[in-house]
């Protein structure tokens, strides 16, 4: 039997032909770009608008690096004191954004949101992130306050406008 038709069309396993096994054959699959960056200046001047509750070292990290891609100034914070701390040394400049890990131990989330959200009003958005099967502590952010509760893969695929999203909002206030 003549086998160069298989050879031909690239292993042809399975009756695939030459597709490629990865992708499926549905055409070439593209990383989205890196967001174009804020204007300079914009992460070393002026007080910090976004925070974040995040003890998780993948995330951690995620974030610094697209905030940084964006020239946009991210604080971390550890407590609730602390980020209170911050807004009185900000004046009477409100955070635009908090992000909340909903799975961080070294906070109660839930409470922090429910305080946070009653001091701070609508003036700033909470988001909060968890594990797509944990759907009653999703039910238990959104009742303490929190404006949007994402799965993790959604929360790391939406970082880059959601950061950018809240800066804007920052740089037309100022």
């Amino acid at each position: 039997m003549d086998h160069s038709y298989r050879a031909n069309m690239q292993g042809g396993q399975n009756g695939q032909g030459g597709r490629n096994r990865a992708g499926m054959g549905y055409g070439r699959q593209y990383l989205p770009a890196d967001p174009e960056p804020l204007r300079a200046g914009n992460a070393e001047s002026g007080p910090t608008r976004i925070f974040a509750f995040v003890e998780d070292l993948f995330f951690l990290a995620k974030i610094q690096e697209i905030a940084r891609k964006l020239n946009i100034k991210v604080e971390f914070v550890k407590a609730e004191k602390d980020i209170l701390d911050r807004m009185e040394q900000n004046g009477d400049v409100k955070p635009s954004l908090i992000i909340v890990d909903l799975n961080n131990a070294a906070i109660k989330p839930v409470s922090v949101i429910s305080k946070l959200k009653a001091k701070l009003k609508k003036q700033t958005n909470i988001i909060g992130f968890l594990s797509h099967i944990q759907g009653e502590l999703k039910m238990k952010a959104q009742e303490a306050g929190c404006d949007m509760v994402l799965p993790r893969s959604a929360f790391s695929q939406n970082l880059p406008q959601l950061l950018r999203r809240h800066a804007i909002e920052e740089e037309e206030t100022v």
